[in-house]
């Protein structure tokens, strides 16, 4: 437990440096005369490099240790950081994110950390404290970024790479290694990172692909509605820029909640592959019915039903409660889906070779999220809910993958002894 408590800190300080850089970046690229496409593909440069740098993280981390694997990735993410601060052009904000990516394929790491310091009836629980954690680092960079800005346009940078020394010294002082390095380098390997990548593709039955496409596929779908539920609710909603800062901190608290208080119990009385399912389910009827919220009535129709009985604040607040029960299916089901695929892929695959498979749910995740927003930005010009149903279907699709799966992470009974003569 001691280990997980740390693994949360480093995990919050770290996504606490990301988003204290993350939503500031738009405005930096525009102040060089980047369009709207270039912002897109700052966004995706970030994507790619973490893309291809997790499978190579996660087979380092094999090889070395997670420990040092982690330490560099954290030095790496602290140089993008001073990058950052001190980018005078759109081709240095573009090296800023390549090199962050590129530190940000360490997450695979951290869950291999997380799974070899926990029993495998436990992983699932430790992930979801684990992402809990960086939950409330997505809710409180940003507001930290906006008060570096103070101190001038090299601030939040600045601050950020700070913060990332601080957690470099934080880990190097209270994370150690997980794993008995000398039985580790003693046990054969089995391949590289691309044998790995090519393995999930052509081998797409056998149980770890599997959880991989399910996981790139989940991912994928929630980050492309991400891309485009602002431009949904501002069409539906009328909800504009100083208030769809709600929508995403009310998503954020309910994956913080659901984490941390229901997860734990939920995986005790489920079990992963039962827990996924259901996550996988809550996620699909949330991405589903989410764009038919505004076929409830708009503010003014509320008005002309309620407005007699209801006093005027009730009123304005009536037409985002479908809303608001729609949207909080979406993280409950990431909350379930996640962490149990994460944990089931920690028990299906051989200890020597952990990393690097979680190396390649990430890069298979990582492309997932480069693709799904750029067609559900797509569909959404042809059709506003499109994406949502074609989402909805595939993570809905996903529940076939995981039949079957309980063979797999079924504890093996001892043989029999033989009888005495």
């Amino acid at each position: 437990m001691a280990k997980l408590v740390v693994l949360m800190i480093t995990a919050f300080i770290d996504m606490v440096g990301l988003l204290m850089i993350v939503p500031l970046l738009p405005f930096y690229a525009k102040s060089f005369g980047a369009s709207a496409f270039m912002v897109g593909m700052l966004f995706s440069a970030f994507a790619i490099a973490q893309l291809l740098s997790a499978p190579i993280w996660g087979r380092f981390s094999d090889r070395y240790g997670r420990r040092p694997a982690l330490l560099v990735g954290l030095a790496a993410s602290a140089i993008a950081y001073v990058i950052f601060a001190y980018a005078d052009s759109l081709w240095l904000l573009f090296l800023s994110r390549l090199v962050q990516g590129a530190g940000g394929g360490t997450v695979s790491v951290i869950q291999a950390y997380v799974a070899d310091a926990m029993k495998p009836e436990d992983r699932a629980k430790g992930l979801g404290w684990l992402s809990a954690s960086t939950n409330a680092g997505v809710a409180l960079g940003p507001v930290i970024g906006t008060f570096a800005l103070g101190a001038g346009s090299h601030g939040p940078g600045l601050a950020a790479a700070l913060l990332c020394v601080v957690n470099i010294m934080f880990a190097a002082r209270f994370l150690h290694e997980s794993r008995d390095m000398a039985e580790a380098n003693a046990m054969p390997r089995r391949g590289r990172s691309l044998q790995a990548v090519l393995h999930v593709i052509t081998h797409s039955n056998a149980p770890a692909p599997r959880l991989i496409w399910i996981y790139a596929i989940a991912i994928g779908a929630f980050q492309g509605m991400n891309a485009i539920l602002a431009l949904f609710l501002a069409a539906r909603f009328a909800v504009t820029a100083n208030t769809i800062g709600i929508f995403f901190m009310y998503v954020g608290v309910l994956s913080i909640i659901v984490r941390a208080a229901v997860l734990g119990p939920a995986v005790d009385r489920l079990g992963e592959v039962r827990l996924s399912r259901v996550g996988l389910l809550i996620l699909s009827l949330g991405l589903a019915i989410l764009p038919l919220m505004h076929l409830a009535g708009t503010p003014e129709q509320f008005a002309d039903r309620y407005g007699a009985i209801l006093p005027h604040f009730m009123i304005a607040l009536l037409p985002y409660v479908p809303l608001a029960l729609a949207v909080a299916l979406v993280p409950i089901g990431t909350a379930f889906t996640f962490p149990c695929v994460t944990a089931l892929l920690s028990r299906v695959i051989p200890n020597n070779e952990r990393g690097l498979y979680m190396g390649v749910q990430q890069t298979f995740g990582g492309g997932a999220r480069v693709v799904f927003p750029l067609l559900a930005g797509w569909a959404f010009d042809k059709f506003p809910e499109l994406p949502f149903f074609a989402s909805a279907g595939l993570v809905a699709g996903t529940i076939l993958l995981g039949l079957g799966m309980e063979e797999y992470v079924r504890p093996k009974r001892e043989p029999e002894a033989a009888p005495a003569a």
